[in-house]
Order: C-alpha cells, then sequence, then structure tokens
C-alpha cells in the first residue's frame, strides 16, 4: 500500500531535470554530464545519459499476432546433411526457414548447390503450408526463385496460400559478389517484365528485397545501411514506374533486410527508422504507404572467434532487440559462425534462444514498446535524418547500382571501417573476449566438415565487392 502526504506519509520535493545534473555531475568529480555520459555513434549521432519522454504513437508491425516467424539458416553444402537438419529444425519449434545458397553475399563461404534438384532435397519433408521459406540473395535468384515455383507447383500446393520471399536483390549482388549478370540498364528495363509472371500467379509475400547486411557486415553504420537499403527500394519503384506498372501492387512485393547487432537501443531505432523511411519514399511516389516487411538477422561482423560463447549474449541482445523493435522475421547466426559451419548443438541455441523470447518471455506481445522512449525516439528521428541523407547523396551518383559501379559507397564504408578499427585498437571500444577479458586459453570448438562450393558468376558489369570482415578480423590484420 502506497503512503503519500494525503495518508500522513513523507512528503518528497520534487526533482527537475538541473538538480539531477548537480547531483550526478558531485557523482562525476565535478565532470560535466555531458562531457562524461554522453556517447556518440558510427553516424556521429549523440546519445545523451538523461532525455524526457516524448509522445508517441506505437510504429505498427507488418505482422500480426504477437510473435514473429523463428527463421532458421538453411546453409549445408551436403544436401542430405542439410535436410536432416531442416526436419530437426522444423520439429524443433522453427516457423521459417532461410535457403542460402553458394554465393550468396550472405553465405560467408558455404551454401546450398543452386539446382533443383538439391532445393527438391532440402524441403522434401517440409510443410510449406505452414512454413516460411526465403532465398537470400545471390547470383542465382532468379532461377531458384522459379525452381522454389516449380517445386510448390509439384507438390500442388497454392502459391497463393504460402508465406514467400524470393530475395531478389541486385544491389547486394552487385556489392556482395562483385558484378551482374547483366548491364545495368538492362536489368532496369527486364526485371518488371521477368516478374510479371510471379504478380499474375498471385504469389503473396516478398518478390524484391532491400537488403542492407552486405553492407553492414562489410562495416556500414547504420544510416549507411538504411540509406541504401532505400535507395534499393527505390530503384524499383522506379523501374516499375518506367514499366508503367501501378506501383500500389508493386509496393507490398517489396521487403527489406538488415542486420541487427549488440547495440540494442540503436538495432531498435534502426528496425523503426526502416518502417518511417518506407511510409515517406511511398508518400513521395503518391502511394498510400503499406507497413513494411521486415527481416532482421543477427550481425556477422559483432562474431568473433575468440571465445565464442560471448556471441550467444550479443545474438541474445540482438534478437531481443529485432522482436521489441518489430521485426517480422528474426534469423539468429550460430554464435560458431565465425569457426566454420555450424554443428547441430551450435543451430539448436541460436533457435531456442528466439522460442525462449517468444513463447517464454512473450518479448513480442507489446507493439513498439519503445514508443515514448525519448531516448529511442530522438535515435530513430535521428537515424532518419542521416538515412535519407545518405539516401540522397547515392541518388545523386545515379542511383544504387550505379553508385556501386562507381566505387562511391565503398569508400564511404571503408573509412567508417577503417575509423571503428581504430577506435579499437586505441582502447577506447571493446569486444568483450577478445579485446577485454579475452581468455588465457580458447575451449575447442566444433563445427561440420563441410567443403567450401566454388561459385562462379559469368559477370557483364563488375565493382569492388563489399566483403564481409568481422571486427577480430580487422584486428587482427592490424597485429
Amino acid at each position: 500500500m502506497d503512503v503519500g502526504p494525503e495518508q500522513g506519509g513523507p512528503e518528497f520535493p520534487p526533482v527537475g531535470h538541473e538538480q539531477w545534473l548537480e547531483i550526478a555531475e558531485k557523482a562525476l568529480g565535478g565532470v560535466p554530464v555531458e562531457q562524461a555520459l554522453t556517447s556518440l555513434t558510427d553516424d556521429g549521432i549523440e546519445i545523451h545519459a538523461l532525455m524526457p519522454r516524448e509522445a508517441a504513437e506505437p510504429i505498427a508491425r507488418g505482422h500480426a499476432g504477437p510473435n514473429w516467424t523463428i527463421v532458421q539458416r538453411v546453409d549445408d553444402p551436403d544436401v542430405a546433411r542439410a535436410r536432416r537438419q531442416v526436419s530437426e529444425d522444423v520439429a524443433g519449434g522453427a516457423t521459417g526457414l532461410s535457403l542460402v545458397f553458394a554465393g550468396a553475399a550472405n553465405a560467408f563461404g558455404h551454401g546450398l548447390p543452386a539446382t533443383q534438384a538439391a532445393l527438391d532435397a532440402v524441403l522434401a519433408d517440409v510443410p510449406a503450408e505452414r512454413v516460411h521459406l526465403r532465398i537470400d540473395a545471390h547470383p542465382h535468384s532468379r532461377s531458384t526463385a522459379e525452381f522454389l515455383a516449380a517445386l510448390i507447383a509439384q507438390k500442388r500446393g497454392d502459391i497463393t496460400r504460402l508465406s514467400l520471399s524470393f530475395g531478389i536483390d541486385p544491389a547486394t549482388i552487385l556489392a556482395g559478389c562483385g558484378g551482374l549478370r547483366m548491364s545495368i540498364a538492362a536489368l532496369e528495363a527486364s526485371m518488371p517484365q521477368s516478374l510479371g509472371h510471379f504478380f499474375a500467379a498471385g504469389a503473396p509475400g516478398i518478390l524484391l528485397e532491400a537488403d542492407g547486411r552486405a553492407f553492414h557486415n562489410a562495416g556500414a553504420t547504420e544510416a549507411q545501411e538504411l540509406g541504401a537499403m532505400v535507395a534499393s527500394a527505390a530503384l524499383y519503384l522506379r523501374m516499375f514506374s518506367a514499366a508503367r506498372q501501378p506501383l500500389v501492387y508493386a509496393v507490398p512485393h517489396i521487403g527489406f533486410s538488415l542486420s541487427v547487432d549488440q547495440d540494442q537501443f540503436l538495432s531498435i531505432a534502426k528496425l523503426r527508422a526502416v518502417r518511417l523511411l518506407w511510409a515517406k519514399l511511398q508518400e513521395s511516389c503518391g502511394v498510400e504507404p503499406c507497413a513494411a516487411t521486415i527481416h532482421a538477422e543477427t550481425s556477422y561482423r559483432m562474431m568473433t572467434r575468440r571465445d565464442p560463447e560471448t556471441n550467444i549474449l550479443r545474438n541474445t541482445i540482438a534478437a531481443f532487440a529485432a522482436a521489441t523493435g518489430g521485426a517480422d522475421t528474426v534469423c539468429v547466426l550460430p554464435h560458431t559462425i565465425a569457426h566454420g559451419l555450424p554443428d547441430g548443438f551450435a543451430r539448436r541455441v541460436a533457435r531456442n534462444l528466439q522460442l525462449v523470447m517468444a513463447r517464454e518471455s512473450h518479448v513480442g506481445f507489446v507493439t513498439d514498446p519503445a514508443a515514448g522512449s525519448g531516448m529511442v525516439g530522438e535515435l530513430t528521428g535521428r537515424l532518419c535524418a542521416a538515412a535519407w541523407e545518405e539516401f540522397r547523396r547515392i541518388e545523386a551518383e545515379g542511383g544504387i547500382l550505379r553508385s556501386l559501379s562507381g566505387g562511391h559507397v565503398q569508400a564511404r564504408i571503408a573509412e567508417a571501417t577503417q575509423k571503428r578499427a581504430e577506435a579499437f585498437r586505441a582502447g577506447e571500444r571493446h569486444v568483450i573476449g577478445t579485446t577485454l577479458f579475452a581468455l588465457l586459453e580458447e575451449r575447442p570448438v566444433t563445427v561440420l566438415k563441410a567443403e567450401s562450393p566454388s561459385a562462379v558468376l559469368d559477370v557483364a558489369e563488375t565493382c569492388a565487392p563489399l566483403i564481409a570482415k568481422r571486427i577480430d578480423e580487422l584486428l587482427d590484420a592490424a597485429s
């Protein structure tokens, strides 16, 4: 029972912001709070120690219901083993599968063979009507989308009742793989027509994806990642507009993928920013905004070879940020992925991490829990502004594909990567288990034996590819 002044209890004097500052500075030994407790993001956005609450409406999620789709990564080159993994994952609670083929920007040295036979075998035991299926963007995304459609037809499934994401993203292919299978001009002219039969078939879900993960894993700042995603989405809208196809029919089939890392609040703000930026882009095109469909994956660049169990903690924070930030589908990279192809135990930990959050902690039961937080609100707004500036910069360079071909996006990301690496080397930033509290003796790590597939890309246009680099790799390279 609360006892206040009206019940005869003690009356506490109100404490304002100025009084808090005075007490805080005294605790800091006279150092100004703004100097001691203000941090900067990689984009130079200030995060203050105490920020006022804001009156804000929650940002609506793209999915209905409290829980997101729990996605498991399928990237084993051994097709028979991958089939067993898929069966275990679905039986163990996974509600989605991410098919990662060899040569994908997000394959990290492994991946399924990009053949109809491999896809048929891996999904032979999967109840497609109950499991979300997504294809990670890779050089043969167009053909594997056809493979998936053929498999569904073979099983006599109703494609209109399935949850699919075909992962077609030319910007990620150009950025992460270094080339396209045709010229930029030819791609822009042909893509709307080449996807026409998917629209005619009533294929649900995502056909085109604006994927920021390749940019993030190469070292991009949050605003650079978001700016590249918005530029990719603008590319798709521009292509459909040029083909005189109504944008109102195209926008529901455009989705977004991004990375979430151990910076919880910044990752939440990044997810919220995607929804606001997509709404602004649709409004700019005169289209009634529809909610963004977002796939979130835990960051590859935050994963370390040293003391890999600490990656479980990083994954937990990142997955929590994805769920509370409103991601529609979430994939957790196994904590041993920096050592090679993860085994069954690492895959189970990645899956169960999400199951505990969704089914025991009920993390997704509140829509946009960060609404009203002054810090997250300020971060979201500042991220949107910085990302929009990066988007405008890319547009001035001819759009995302031509900016990549000219090396402009790569140059800015390389500068951000170098600056971040220098901060780690100088001890201004730390990685638990790597630069701070490092183990004197590493424990053995078990991974699966697998031959690295050789994916050959016949390109007509090439650029300097964005190579995924973990922070411990950057530190090792400098030592």
